[in-house]
């Protein structure tokens, strides 16, 4: 048996990427259950455990860790960094690197409502014109106000390295990696007219793609591509200059 059991949905990366981040980086043995069987049936386990079972998780992603049932992203890394060797080893800055997580799933939401800026149980051509609105107040404002953030914290990182905290890799490194890859897919425009404005979160992105383990994991068939299903998605419309 695998040594972690993670449950989220198997067509998008969504919130469950974050994880899987950090399991293929420290070469983790886990199982992703929804994937590893015909279509629904994995998804019916979830489901099942979202709907008995002590303290259930509200939703996916979470994960199973010897008896142990972990929901919500950032609860997760914070579970997983001290044993998978991505947390500093401070508690200090554990709880830094914690923040910083908090501050990504802070960042993530409003890159989601971008294109669901009233709910997540109407389509998206449901709500065009809201999406336009919040979209260009997004790449006006937002996108700068959390990456000017980013950039800012790994500039005052003075240890030797690209990291956001002290001179290791934390899960912190590894959520910033996967928002900068999402904004480039779903807003190419925005990203290219304005990334240079964030040079070590460009230094960061390739430092971690480049990580032997990682760098495996994203040319594999494991790294779901992105869609227009899950949270980073690309409608030429929503994205500006």
């Amino acid at each position: 048996m695998a040594d972690y059991s993670l449950y989220y949905w198997p067509m998008i990366q969504g919130r469950g990427e974050f994880v899987r981040l950090a399991l293929e980086d420290a070469g983790a043995d886990y199982d992703d259950v929804a994937r590893r069987d015909a279509p629904g049936a994995g998804i019916g386990a979830m489901q099942a455990l979202m709907a008995s079972g002590k303290r259930p998780s509200l939703a996916p992603p979470f994960l199973v860790d010897d008896g142990l049932l972990i929901g919500q992203t950032t609860n997760i890394l914070l579970h997983l960094g001290p044993k998978l060797g991505l947390a500093p080893r401070t508690m200090h800055d554990r709880l830094w690197v914690h923040q910083l997580d908090l501050t990504v799933a802070d960042f993530v939401n409003e890159i989601h409502d971008t294109h669901h800026p009233l709910g997540v149980s109407l389509y998206y051509e449901d709500q065009k014109p809201e999406a336009a609105r919040r979209a260009a107040v997004f790449v006006q404002e937002r996108l700068a106000k959390f990456l000017d953030y980013f950039e800012r914290t790994a500039r005052e990182n003075t240890s030797r390295g690209p990291w956001l905290v002290g001179s290791r890799i934390s899960t912190a490194d590894l959520s910033v990696f996967q928002v900068m890859a999402g904004l480039r897919y779903a807003f190419p425009r925005a990203m290219s007219a304005r990334e240079s404005n964030w040079p070590r979160l460009l230094a960061l992105h390739d430092a971690v793609a480049a990580r032997p383990r990682l760098a495996e994991y994203l040319a594999s068939p494991r790294r779901l591509a992105f869609n227009e299903q899950g949270i980073f998605r690309r409608y030429p419309e929503l994205d500006s200059e």
